[in-house]
């Protein structure tokens, strides 16, 4: 009994020694595995364009999808989730050892889906997203922050996204695959609009007084539920008028939405400026989808506006922003982040604007806006590795 008492008086006076900078918060190897593979996705495309990964599970359109959509994009939300229900509750996300275990999952799964291990891949793909729901459930429900569940809720909510589309894919289950790729991707708009909603009014407030940016209880209520009403139809297979009446709608309400953040005040603010930017492209996206479902335009615009616009622009605004306040570093964005912030903007232009204007330059777009985006997120992963990989300037854990 003596010798227990005194090895707890000795944990608690030489407590363990925190792991190395990288895995002390869930943002710093979440953004740079993300940025890294979000740079080395277009060399992987030209890949398998060339015949060179001709036993891979998922190829061609069907691997850029998934990998955009439950690779990158679930990377980084993981990575910003961790780091800000951290503060949201109070209690710690994964660090260490554990974090080490999620991105490891992570990788594991980027590495199957090129493999012919179909299976495999399905169960690494569809066990990520439930892992972190499980690790931010944990501290959310410690804390009891209800207003935070709904994430916990959107990660399984992607985890049975990723189930649809990989039984689906695989002839387990008679609905098409891309059932399950869009409703991944409603529930990325649904995060993103969530979560623009919380923090871009209060960055805006924060950094510029006077721009006095304004949220109405009623409109935000009526453009996240139209989303809502959007993933229904969706879920539901609804097409034409019906689903386009609703984007029309929702475009709409988004559009109302980011006007009243008043984005023209902060045009000599980068690091703010691109995350309004970013923003717009959401109404548009919607007001393109709108458009396809009637024949006006080919159903990739709006794809497109989405992830590379709109899920792009606030990803890049989101990574540089967060990894400098939480490293102890001046939220002012630098030449290298503003160059980043022009190199998605100038992608998604690229990518929705060129085919819009003559159909005939799609494939040219694609190229032309994979390289664009591959250079951004490359500058992004050389400019932050020492960021991400040190610790804290200022001497703060995290």
């Amino acid at each position: 009994m003596t010798i227990s008492k005194a090895g707890h008086a000795d944990a608690a006076r030489w407590p363990s020694p925190a792991p190395p900078a990288l895995w002390q918060l869930g943002f710093r190897p979440f953004y740079l595995v993300a940025s890294i593979f979000a740079a080395l996705s277009i060399a992987l495309w030209a890949a398998q364009v060339e015949g060179w990964l001709p036993y891979a599970y998922l190829r061609g359109p069907w691997w850029h999808a998934h990998e955009m959509l439950f690779g990158f994009a679930l990377a980084v939300i993981t990575g910003f989730l961790f780091t800000a229900g951290r503060n949201w509750t109070g209690h710690p996300t994964p660090t260490g050892r554990w974090l080490m275990g999620l991105v490891l999952l992570w990788i594991a799964a980027r590495v199957l889906v090129l493999s012919p291990l179909a299976w495999a891949a399905a169960a690494t793909n569809i066990a990520f997203p439930l892992a972190v729901a499980v690790s931010l459930g944990i501290p959310v429900w410690r804390a009891r922050s209800r207003r935070n569940y709904v994430f916990v809720g959107l990660l399984v909510l992607m985890a049975l996204a990723a189930g649809l589309f990989h039984l689906a894919h695989l002839g387990v289950v008679s609905p098409p695959p891309l059932l399950g790729l869009q409703l991944g991707l409603d529930v990325v708009l649904f995060v993103m609009a969530v979560m623009a909603g919380r923090i871009v009014p209060m960055f805006t407030h924060n950094a510029i007084p006077d721009a006095a940016p304004r949220r109405v209880a009623g409109l935000e209520v009526a453009a996240l539920g139209a989303i809502l009403v959007m993933a229904g139809a969706d879920v539901l297979q609804v097409r034409g008028v019906p689903i386009a009446a609703i984007c029309g709608a929702g475009a709409l309400l988004h559009l109302l939405r980011w006007l009243l953040w008043r984005p023209y005040r902060t045009l000599r603010t980068p690091i703010l400026w691109i995350l309004h930017v970013a923003y717009a492209w959401i109404p548009l996206h919607l007001a393109l989808r709108a458009m396809g479902e009637l024949g006006h335009v080919a159903s990739s615009l709006a794809t497109h506006a989405l992830t590379v616009g709109a899920m792009g622009g606030l990803i890049i605004g989101m990574i540089t922003r967060t990894a400098r306040g939480h490293t102890g570093r001046p939220l002012v964005a630098s030449r290298g982040d503003v160059t980043c912030y022009v190199l998605v903007l100038l992608a998604a232009i690229t990518r929705v604007g060129l085919p819009m204007w003559d159909p005939e330059l799609m494939a040219r777009a694609i190229w032309i806006s994979a390289l664009l985006w591959s250079a951004a997120f490359a500058l992004y992963a050389i400019t932050y590795w020492p960021v991400l990989t040190r610790p804290r300037l200022d001497g703060k854990p995290g």
